[in-house]
């Protein structure tokens, strides 16, 4: 009897944690366990087949949700499409021209919906499918936190303040993290993020024309698919890692060290400064890269969710209810 008493005590004191929990409108990873079961399911098929089709989207996946939530946190808000009375994100200079994979997570939220309508949000469908691009490439897994709702709305002036650029410094991208109660081996680690993806010939000319800090050969090459003048090649195609730009690994701080960065802030990260000695740790040992992407990945999404009653459950990603 005395057992029974213990094991249901130790049940109750689960059952408590776990209500509590769920009122506090703090995330878990089983925050669907209940309301939609086969979520994460329906995420990694729909994420694994888009990958499968166009490798580039597994990076376009995983940046769009940094661009989520460094601007008002992880709330959905960069899914928005302006309409006439209504300005989103997706004209900011950081994402103009740039941001991809909105048809992804509208294919996905229309499979959810089906399964569940109405329970799952875009700002967790993304951060699911962030972290199935990662897997799918050959990165780390990690228990994605849920509960998040959508915002109803958006920052064009936040996006265009808070989102770091292809030619910000290393203390400017380090304050940017800072802002969002990221450290400066969070910010190094979640840079790795290009080891997979491509940037486009506009934000990449100013360094390999003229900045110092780069390999001559890299830089050659990289220059033979970007001309030296705005305007002409803008939107050429080169990948972040010259490495293995379609696999999820440590490559891109080798590229680093070997001063083959394609972006000035990449190449930022290793330049004699206070990021150099994490980057030679990670260009040595994928296995520490790999802990310190989780860790930051967890921590980015944690950022400013709307739980509870905040925010709403949108029936279209790209625009409210």
């Amino acid at each position: 009897m005395a057992n029974n008493n213990s094991i249901s005590k130790v049940l109750s004191g689960i059952l408590i944690l776990f209500f509590l929990e769920c009122s506090t409108g703090q995330l878990y990873p089983n925050y669907y366990y209940s309301s939609c079961p086969p979520v994460t399911d329906i995420v990694k098929t729909i994420t694994e087949s888009a990958i499968a089709y166009d490798t580039r989207m597994g990076a376009s996946l995983l940046r769009l949700f940094f661009h989520d939530c460094f601007v008002k946190g992880c709330d959905g808000s960069v899914l928005l499409d302006d309409t006439t009375t209504f300005t989103g994100e997706k004209t900011a200079k950081p994402n103009n021209g740039t941001l991809r994979g909105f048809e992804v997570i509208d294919q996905i939220k229309q499979a959810v919906d089906e399964a569940c309508p109405g329970v799952v949000s875009c700002a967790d469908i993304l951060a699911v499918a962030a972290r199935d691009s990662v897997v799918t490439l050959g990165g780390p897994y990690w228990e994605v936190k849920l509960g998040r709702r959508d915002s109803r709305g958006a920052s064009i002036s936040k996006a265009n303040k808070d989102l770091p650029t292809p030619t910000s410094s290393l203390t400017t991208i380090t304050s940017k993290f800072a802002d969002q109660g990221l450290s400066l081996k969070d910010m190094i680690a979640l840079s790795g993020a290009h080891t997979i993806g491509k940037a486009k010939c506009v934000n990449f000319r100013s360094h390999v024309y003229k900045d110092s800090n780069k390999n001559r050969f890299f830089s050659g090459f990289r220059q033979s698919i970007c001309p030296p003048v705005n305007g002409t090649g803008d939107d050429n195609l080169a990948p972040l890692d010259m490495i293995t730009e379609t696999r999820f690994d440590n490559s891109y701080f080798q590229n680093l060290v070997a001063f083959n960065g394609l972006l000035h802030s990449d190449q930022e990260l290793f330049n004699g400064g206070p990021a150099d000695l994490q980057v030679l740790l990670y260009s040595n040992w994928q296995e520490a890269f790999f802990s310190d992407f989780v860790e930051g990945m967890i921590k980015m999404g944690d950022i400013k969710p709307l739980t509870g009653s905040k925010g709403e459950i949108r029936r279209n990603c790209r625009k409210r209810n």
